[in-house]
């Protein structure tokens, strides 16, 4: 049993669709997987019905994009098995899909202001399919003219930057407001799902766990491509002290994503699986 518990499509910030990583998936022998696409549950009926057809159990998923107030940092949530379209879901995720969307419009207008030959349209287009354009998108575009040949790197990192202390960021950063990340934990269970802190090391968000448990955190993903021993040792000693379910996952996302990962890679085993659909029954049961 192979389990991929992170795994994004076309419909957020990869560019391949639903077939294309399920036929990835079946090529390195994934038998059951997730798809946590940023912000929606788009595609995921779609997406359960056609890996029947490969031979692969899909896993209905969403990473939720929120924020740790107290202490400044960004913090994603995934979740399992909620209801496809649940309100409760989309209530707190559709403002911050339009809120993306709507800020990567003015990123390329002061690109183009700056004299870097792209347009709205082509991001558009290399977001065809999905929830809008992303960051990724805008790199493709200027990779494609000749800017640089890679997503992430000098010219990302020129552009996007937030600046040290908020003084001169990069020409296209512009902040976005996420949800707080406890809301994103309640809308999960909400909808009758699993929540699972996502890379906690990533973002530096060990200290949120306590409160992120108060309003019923289920688990934290210990196996990232972005962990090193100690951020694994943190998240295994969290688990432990608070019931958590330790998952993992690729973090998926093609020729999109930070560094290449092979789907698949950060497998957490049959034992992950089980408490998962354990954690569901008993979400289910309102306990």
């Amino acid at each position: 049993m192979k389990i991929e518990l992170h795994c994004h499509t076309n419909i957020s910030d990869c560019p391949l669709s639903i077939d294309e990583v399920l036929e990835l998936a079946l090529a390195h022998e994934v038998t059951h997987l997730a798809i946590t696409n940023h912000d929606t549950m788009k595609g995921l009926e779609e997406a359960i019905e056609k890996g029947k057809r490969y031979g692969i159990e899909v896993i209905p998923g969403i990473e939720m994009s929120g924020f740790d107030f107290e202490r400044g940092r960004r913090v994603h949530i995934l979740g399992y098995y909620m209801e496809p379209g649940h309100e409760a879901i989309e209530t707190v995720c559709q403002p911050i899909m339009n809120k993306r969307h709507s800020a990567s419009e003015k990123m390329v207008e002061r690109l183009v202001d700056a004299g870097y030959e792209i347009t709205w349209e082509r991001c558009k287009e290399f977001a065809h399919g999905g929830t809008g354009v992303y960051k990724q998108h805008i790199m493709h575009a200027l990779m494609e003219a000749g800017y640089t040949d890679s997503i992430y790197g000098p010219l990302y990192k020129k552009l996007f930057h937030r600046g040290k202390n908020g003084e001169n960021p990069g020409i296209a950063f512009i902040p976005m407001e996420y949800m707080d990340a406890k809301t994103a934990v309640e809308a999960i269970r909400l909808a009758g799902g699993v929540p699972v802190l996502a890379h906690p090391g990533q973002y530096g968000n060990f200290e949120m766990v306590p409160d992120l448990v108060d309003v019923g955190l289920q688990g934290i993903e210990v196996w990232h491509p972005l962990h090193h021993r100690e951020h694994e040792k943190q998240a295994q000693q969290l688990a432990e002290k608070y019931d958590l379910i330790m998952t993992g996952g690729s973090d998926f996302h093609g020729n999109y994503g930070e560094q290449p990962v092979l789907i698949g890679s950060r497998s957490p085993g049959r034992k992950t699986f089980e408490a998962l659909q354990a954690r569901k029954e008993r979400t289910a049961k309102g306990q």
